[in-house]
C-alpha cells in the first residue's frame, strides 16, 4: 500500500516465501506478509493491518464500496511552525460526483476511542474542505463520528455509511472548510497523536 520500490516488495515477498520473520529496525517487532485485498500484493503485516484488510473487505462486500474508491496510505504533509511535517492516513474513501472524499479512516489494533481525536483532525486537514465523516476501526467494531462537529454518529460496523447513502447524501451536501483560526491547533492535535503510531508501513 505504501510507495514502496518493486524491488522492497520483491525482497519482502521472497523471505515470506521462505516462512521468516524478520525485523528491519531495533523499533519494529517481528512480522510476516499478508495480501492486500484491493492490490493483490503482499504487504508487510504490521500493526493493524489485519483489522485495515478487514474493514476494506467489508466496506466492498458489505456497504457496495469498489476497490477503486478506496485510498490506501494517503499522504498527508503539512508545514507546522515553519517544519514540513509528512504522515499518512490509513484508508480514505471517495465517491462521485467527482470522486469526493467522504470519510477518513484510522485503522487501530487498541482502544477505538483514543484515537477518535486523531482521525477527526485528519479528516479537517486533509483537503481544503473537511471530509464529512471520520471513522476509526478494529475490524470487528467502529466509531462513526461526524467530522464538522466532532460529535459520534454511530458505533459499530453497521453505522458506517454505505456508497448508496453517501451518494444521496451529497446531492444535497455543502462543503464546509475548516475555520483559518483553528487551523494550527488542527495540525498541533493530529501530529501529537501520529507520532505515537510507530509499527505502521511507513516506518519500515
Amino acid at each position: 500500500m505504501a510507495n514502496r520500490s518493486p524491488d522492497f516488495f520483491k525482497i519482502l515477498q521472497t523471505l515470506s516465501e521462505h516462512k521468516k520473520e524478520f525485523v528491519l529496525s531495533d523499533t519494529l517487532k517481528p512480522y510476516t506478509m499478508i495480501t492486500d485485498f484491493i492490490t493483490g500484493r503482499e504487504i508487510p503485516n504490521i500493526g493493524a493491518e489485519e483489522n485495515r484488510q478487514t474493514l476494506v473487505q467489508y466496506l466492498v462486500n458489505e456497504k457496495g464500496y469498489s476497490k477503486d474508491d478506496i485510498e490506501a496510505d494517503v499522504t498527508f504533509e503539512m508545514t507546522i511552525a515553519d517544519e514540513p511535517y509528512s504522515s499518512q492516513i490509513d484508508l480514505v474513501v471517495s465517491v462521485a460526483p467527482g470522486k469526493m472524499r467522504i470519510m477518513a479512516v484510522k485503522c487501530a489494533a487498541g482502544s477505538l476511542g483514543s484515537r477518535e481525536r486523531e482521525i477527526i483532525a485528519a479528516a479537517r486537514l486533509l483537503d481544503d474542505y473537511q471530509i464529512p465523516f471520520a471513522v476509526v476501526s478494529d475490524g470487528t467494531n467502529a466509531i462513526v463520528l461526524n467530522t464538522v462537529s466532532g460529535k459520534k454518529e454511530g458505533e459499530g460496523l453497521d453505522a458506517i455509511p454505505s456508497r448508496d447513502a453517501v451518494t444521496s447524501m451529497l446531492e444535497s451536501y455543502e462543503k464546509v472548510k475548516l475555520p483559518a483560526e483553528r487551523l494550527e491547533r488542527e495540525k498541533l492535535i493530529f501530529r501529537t497523536y501520529d507520532r505515537e503510531n510507530v509499527n505502521v508501513q511507513r516506518n519500515v
